[in-house]
């Protein structure tokens, strides 16, 4: 048997939890999991998955023309007065109070 080595790393609790749970159920435990990733990683010579960058969704001219539609149409709406916002303000705290309440 080669000699053994510790490996220790720091993880989220609730990711260790539910990746243990996924590996119970295949029947293995977690360090017989990364064990087989290391092995993986040796037989591919890297990462034994994809690892890459998703492509952007929207080319960003997309988002330039939805940013300009919004402002075309906030243009549209009145101004208001400093004391319209404050009010508009006070009665949206004023409500949300009596929701919690």
């Amino acid at each position: 048997m080669a000699e053994q080595v510790l490996i220790q790393f720091r993880a989220d609790k609730a990711l260790k939890q539910e990746v243990s749970e996924i590996y119970s159920q295949l029947g293995i435990d977690l360090p017989t999991a990364f064990r087989m990733f290391m092995a993986k990683s040796r037989q591919v010579r890297g990462i034994p998955f994809d690892v890459v960058l998703t492509e952007q969704s929207e080319p960003r001219e997309d988002f330039r023309v939805v940013f300009d539609a919004l402002r075309k149409e906030a243009s549209d709406v009145p101004e208001m007065s400093l004391e319209e916002i404050n009010a508009e303000i006070s009665a949206a705290r004023a409500e949300r109070k009596k929701v919690k309440k």
